[in-house]
């Protein structure tokens, strides 16, 4: 089974002579097949080089037009993966851009820190950024049936969405991927900028806040409890951020004195991530968690949705010293839409806090009926 990815098109919509597109992804995430279907799209002779191999620092070492021309044969179209792993590189493809006329870059990355640290300076007005994520239910609806994806619902709850998943058979066989890509190679930027000698508690931190998604955390309680400081925690989830592991999610507040703003939420962008790091994959009817796993779910495929289709909106949660509390809130121009997340049956209403603050937002209760309007 293979599954088109929906910004696909899009992608080559954006491939410009003198620019550079920048596709940012966690690691196996699909950047590199997502690389392969364009040039496969664009038939045309290209240079495809990996950061991760030193035979593409060597080739890009002498940083010189008449190096980069000889490199590039009379090909117009340069595609770069795992980017960040080469020194200099915004420089190097500044001066590839400025130099070679009718030239387009596509370059991918893992890690945000490390990609606009190179890259985003160098680049201003050249440079433009699209994030590929887990593969999203609007990917998977487009070759699925209503019945299929109902019946695979709990799996992607518990498993998560990497593409990888789809071509593994048994369920130990998904369960051992996740792991490894939890226990490693999704922190491998991480462990490289920090030290492998940090690796148990960069971990230990990690799951966490896998027990506590979906909760507003405090900084300096995880700090004594992992005996780090505040500012390394905060750090640490920084990075743990701008390498697409986790995501802050902050309250909104308008009107109200009570309303909660100063501690965050922290999700992950991947259920099976998650479940991963505190080794547990049990079934639905046999977890406390259910109620938290919809809540990631939907908050992570909400993001592709508004990501891909290009709808500018702004997430936060919102919730008052008194407890009333609503999941998930959306700002776009002046507009408010709120959304509350019910894994079981039943209907519920808005709060009588939230109704008189904010008299002219929508609220919507989203629930296995209607989930699927939601995120495709």
């Amino acid at each position: 089974m293979e599954v088109n990815r929906f910004i696909e098109p899009r992608l080559l919509e954006k491939i410009q002579p003198g620019k550079v597109l920048v596709l940012l992804g966690a690691r196996r995430v699909g950047k590199t097949a997502l690389l392969n279907r364009i040039v496969e799209q664009l038939k045309e002779p290209v240079v495809f080089l990996n950061g991760d191999d030193i035979q593409t620092h060597n080739l890009l070492d002498i940083r010189s037009t008449e190096n980069y021309l000889r490199l590039m044969g009379g090909s117009k179209l340069l595609v770069i993966d795992e980017a960040q792993e080469i020194t200099d590189i915004g420089k190097k493809l500044k001066l590839m851009a400025d130099t070679i006329p009718g030239l387009r870059i596509i370059i991918s990355g893992s890690s945000a820190f490390q990609i606009n640290n190179q890259v985003a300076e160098p680049l201003v007005g050249r440079m433009r950024t699209v994030h590929l994520y887990p593969l999203a239910q609007l990917e998977f609806s487009a070759t699925e049936s209503l019945v299929e994806t109902t019946a695979k619902l709990e799996d992607r709850l518990i498993l998560g969405g990497y593409p990888e998943l789809i071509h593994l058979k048994t369920q130990k066989e998904k369960t051992d991927y996740l792991k490894e890509l939890a226990g490693a190679y999704l922190l491998k930027d991480v462990f490289a900028y920090e030290g492998i000698k940090k690796r148990d508690k960069i971990i230990a931190l990690l799951q966490k806040i896998a027990f506590r998604c979906g909760t507003e955390i405090s900084l300096e309680s995880l700090g004594r409890e992992l005996q780090l400081s505040k500012n390394t925690v905060e750090k640490y989830l920084d990075l743990f951020t701008k390498v697409f592991i986790i995501y802050p999610v902050s309250g909104f507040s308008r009107n109200l004195d009570n309303e909660i703003t100063k501690m965050k939420k922290w999700y992950f962008m991947d259920n099976g991530i998650r479940n991963a790091l505190i080794n547990n994959f049990n079934p639905l009817n046999a977890r406390d968690d259910t109620g938290l796993l919809w809540e990631n779910y939907l908050n992570a495929e909400r993001i592709k949705k508004t990501a891909y289709q290009e709808m500018e909106r702004t997430g936060f949660f919102w919730r008052t010293h008194a407890q009333q509390e609503i999941d998930r809130i959306e700002t776009y121009q002046d507009n408010i839409d709120a959304f509350e997340y019910k894994w079981g049956a039943g209907s519920i209403s808005a709060p009588s806090a939230f109704k008189k603050a904010y008299p002219n937002a929508r609220f919507q209760l989203i629930n296995k009926n209607n989930y699927l309007n939601y995120i495709t």
